[in-house]
């Protein structure tokens, strides 16, 4: 046999290694796949995909107030994903993952080649299907046992799901950040909108975070994330999925991405906390992953004015009490110009508090103040926006409160949109309201800033009630044989160490000032003293005691001691709500409830509120003459008393409550209702101290109450109580008095009649206080 010549050897001899070389590889890659595919996970996992969805909470008209889970996700069919997202993920991960059978080889090679110039693993190649197939099976690790697994599982997955499907797996399952799981939940994190009204710009800046969630992340890094969208621009407007007008238009739009994650459509982060722990309780196992939804009784509009009237209610009260200066300061030598990113970076660690926005002061003197709010903006501050920290500009000032620069200070926006200083207030406050027909809360904020401070004032706050507690006192006087036209002495009262056991005690009305004898609705209008602890002592304290029972109040919050006349026992504002709602509904008792029903993943009901409407004989709690008693003279603390203004500003005639302020004006309350729903308002200190001069109920939580009422009474018509069967009645309008029918006594001869002079009509200018 002849020789080949030696030229062709060299050239044969290579060519049949190489082709030995790649025999060998395809037998290896056959006997890997022969052993290896059998072996691979079963795709039950993505054919029955079920992810772990959090513990979602809502408004009884369905808007979210928040959710709880380690994983944000909302799942998502692929025929309800906007085509815009659609082909920003494409041109960002995958352009030809509805060409490719789950291995892109053009990406696998353009990938090879720089990794061999670059000496090492540098890019990868990964489809859609195989980051599917890693997220669900495998590790992150970069080995190339891991890539065989990977591309095997591909193959796999592309023979059994169709392109649509594997699509929307990765829609849903991909990690996006701030505990983004899947584009729907990243919609609502980073932009506060569905998934269906994101635009270009900001699906773009979405599609751009599955390469590198930290780096890219909007809120973290806006600067890179920017650069990848712009990115994830360029190549959509490449392969055709957008215009050049288009493409211009979305570099151009500024987007707004929203910085706290607890920023929901309705704040209502207390009730949504009350309503995780009623469900975690109830249903302990798999809570933050089965996907459950919690309905509470809450409404929306409601919810909304009692949050920003008892907000409002608080700044007002903080800036009637000045400027305390800067919260604190920062270091600013590294800061090389006032645009520098350090400083945007630096505000991140300083949290929101709704609307007073951290910024730091740039420069200030007399004239203005220039600070860099969180956000990027550049603040200058002039004439009254500046005028509340005034005292603050002035170098007599605290050296650690001096407004310089360096300090962190808030700003708010004035009612006409302008900036302007503030301060993030010390003093607390809650409010609640229900409806007194079965007690469904319809409003319930715990204090001033949820993530500021967790503590639920309306449910844990045990504090002296002071004035409002008197209703109790007096309708337990009704039950005795009082009546609201009953006269009764306004006269100092000096109770000796005898009785006391201690030191003698005396009394004494708010104002200092004794009217002598006068009605008992009279006398609750004004908030007198001395009018309480005489009809405490008549009845008796004990009696007191177990009638106050009645209406939810625990006894042992209440001791049996005069002092009781004066709210000087420990309640909570959903106590008083709930003791309130009684004389609304004509005296039934109601058990508050704020959750109505728990849903699992499939929306099937799994839990519903017992509701017990009022009205059933079973749960009432005093007698219905009684309570309509109360009510009218309830009505007139809010016409002609102390609450005068809550008439005055909502130009209604059927409102009824009480103010309270409890001794050295430690706490301020204004506990109200009208027929179809009651709220209660509360201010204070965490930490018990003086409010101040003149903060009464009245001036300090009667405001946030009517605010609340401005829009829970926006449609409802004006009504009043009929009075029951079972009354006698005494005089004309508003001096007409009841008595208890078999309580009245034939009049001896020669007798007087009862006193019905009317009263002068009061100063609604200058109502008294309590």
């Amino acid at each position: 046999m002849p020789r080949l010549p030696l030229a062709l050897r060299f050239l044969l001899y290579p060519l049949l290694l190489l082709a030995g070389l790649v025999a060998m590889g395809i037998a290896i890659a056959l006997i890997i796949l022969v052993l290896a595919y059998p072996n691979l996970p079963s795709l039950e996992v993505l054919t029955d995909y079920r992810p772990k969805i959090p513990l979602r909470v809502y408004t009884a008209d369905g808007h979210l107030i928040g959710e709880f889970g380690e994983e944000r996700r909302a799942v998502v069919a692929i025929g309800d994903v906007p085509n815009v997202m659609k082909h920003a993920i494409l041109a960002a991960e995958d352009d030809r993952f509805y060409q490719h059978g789950g291995i892109d080889y053009a990406g696998v090679a353009r990938a090879a080649v720089a990794n061999l110039a670059g000496g090492g693993k540098r890019q990868g190649a990964s489809t859609i299907t195989q980051q599917v197939a890693r997220n669900f099976f495998l590790s992150t690790e970069k080995t190339y046992t891991r890539k065989v697994y990977e591309a095997l599982l591909s193959y796999k997955i592309e023979n059994n799901l169709s392109k649509d499907q594997i699509f929307e797996l990765y829609i849903n399952q991909i990690f996006l950040g701030q505990r983004a799981y899947g584009f729907a939940a990243a919609a609502q994190i980073y932009f506060g909108k569905p998934l269906k009204d994101i635009s270009i710009a900001e699906a773009a800046m979405l599609a751009g975070l599955p390469k590198a969630p930290s780096a890219y992340n909007p809120i973290v890094n806006p600067k890179r994330a920017r650069l990848r969208q712009q990115y994830v621009l360029r190549r959509m407007h490449e392969l055709g999925y957008i215009n050049g007008t288009q493409h211009e238009a979305a570099l151009k739009e500024p987007l707004v991405v929203k910085r706290e994650l607890a920023d929901y459509a309705v704040h209502a982060e207390y009730a949504a906390e009350m309503a995780r722990q009623i469900t975690a309780e109830r249903f302990p196992e798999d809570v933050y992953s089965r996907g459950m939804k919690v309905f509470t009784t809450l409404i929306k509009a409601e919810q909304e004015a009692a949050y920003n009237s008892l907000r409002k209610g608080v700044m007002d009260y903080d800036r009637r009490h000045g400027y305390r200066g800067a919260e604190s300061y920062l270091e600013l030598k590294n800061i090389k110009s006032d645009q520098d990113e350090a400083i945007d970076e630096a505000l991140q660690d300083i949290p929101d508090a709704g609307d007073l926005i951290p910024a730091l002061v740039l420069a200030a003197d007399a004239k203005q103040i220039k600070a860099y709010r969180k956000g990027g903006e550049v603040v200058t501050l002039t004439g009254d926006a500046m005028k509340f920290a005034a005292k603050m500009l002035d170098d007599k000032a605290p050296a650690n409160k001096r407004l310089k620069r360096g300090a962190i200070i808030r700003l708010q926006k004035d009612d006409k949109g302008a900036w302007m200083i503030s301060q993030l207030p010390e003093v607390e406050s809650a409010f609640v309201a229900v409806s007194p027909a079965d007690g469904a809360i319809r409003a319930l904020v715990g204090g001033f800033d949820f993530n500021r401070n967790k503590f639920n004032h309306v449910t844990q706050a045990w504090r002296q009630p002071g004035s409002s507690f008197k209703p109790f006192i007096y309708s337990a006087s009704l039950e005795k044989g009082y009546a609201p036209g009953s006269i009764i002495a306004d006269e100092p009262i000096v109770i000796p160490a005898s009785q006391t056991g201690a030191q003698a005690w005396e009394p004494h009305n708010y104002d200092g000032k004794y009217e002598g004898p006068m009605k008992m609705r009279t006398a609750l209008a004004k908030s007198k003293n001395m009018v309480s602890i005489r009809l405490l002592q008549s009845i008796g304290t004990q009696y007191a005691q177990d009638y106050a029972t009645r209406f939810g109040f625990d006894a042992d919050k209440h001791p049996p001691y005069l002092t009781m006349a004066l709210g000087a026992g420990a309640v909570t504002p959903w106590q008083m709500v709930s003791g309130y709602a009684v004389f609304a509904n004509g005296g039934f008792k109601i058990n508050p409830f704020i959750v109505r029903e728990i849903r699992d993943e499939r929306n099937n009901v799994i839990a519903r509120a017992a509701e017990t409407p009022a009205g059933d004989e079973s749960s009432r709690a005093i007698d219905p003459r009684n309570a309509f008693m109360m009510d009218t003279m309830l009505r007139d603390v809010t016409i002609y008393g102390t609450a005068a203004k809550a008439s005055a500003a909502l130009k209604r005639q059927d409102l009824a409550g009480k103010t309270g302020t409890t001794n050295e004006y430690v706490d301020a309350w204004f506990c109200g209702y009208q027929m179809t729903v009651a709220g209660c308002a509360w201010v204070g200190f965490d930490q018990p101290r003086k409010l101040g001069d003149k903060e009464t109920g009245g001036v300090a939580a009667l405001p946030i109450w009517i605010g609340y009422m401005s829009r829970a009474l926006k449609d409802v018509p004006m009504q009043t109580p009929s009075a029951p069967e079972g009354l006698v009645s005494f005089g004309e309008g508003r001096e007409r008095s009841y008595i208890y029918a078999e309580n009245v006594k034939p009049k001896a001869e020669g007798e007087a009649e009862e006193d019905n002079t009317p009263l002068p009509k009061p100063d609604l200018s200058s109502p008294p206080s309590d």
